[in-house]
């Protein structure tokens, strides 16, 4: 078999893959993104949970716990020309489920000052609550 119709296929996954990196982190957004996902779980395990995927996937600097407003949130950490925080509330439903409410915030630095940008698409976000998930359950099994 020639080797042409490999060379074609290469070339065209090598095309899809640069049209979308050309897109990240371009486009500009005057609000955060939001997201949420309901766990079977008491506020403070997923409180917890989130405060530790936030230290662990470094999404933020100074991990600030408020159980009375029942909110995790970060200060900026810094790289480069952009920085990010990372801010999730959770609100109860009902007796066993709780809602959590995920926002990263990622800025641009530009000449004009810090522009907010679309770095996180949802595929993104559902990794985190994937792995907040996990947490959850490990904090809900720890020996107090």
């Amino acid at each position: 078999m020639p080797r042409y119709p490999y060379f074609i296929l290469l070339m065209l996954v090598l095309v899809s893959y640069t049209a979308c990196g050309l897109r990240f982190g371009q486009t500009v957004i005057s609000e955060p993104d939001e997201y949420s996902r309901i766990y079977e779980a008491k506020e403070k395990y997923i409180l917890r949970a989130i405060a530790r995927v936030f230290k662990e996937r470094k999404m933020g600097e100074n991990i600030h716990t408020d159980g009375s407003k029942k909110l995790v949130e970060t200060d900026f950490i810094i790289r480069e020309d952009w920085r990010t925080k990372s801010l999730a509330r959770v609100k109860k439903l009902n007796w066993k489920e709780c809602e959590v409410f995920l926002a990263v915030t990622t800025e641009k630095k530009t000449e004009k000052g810090w522009e907010m940008r679309r770095l996180l698409e949802k595929e993104q976000y559902e990794k985190i609550f994937d792995t907040i998930g996990l947490r959850v359950y490990e904090e809900m099994y720890k020996i107090e």
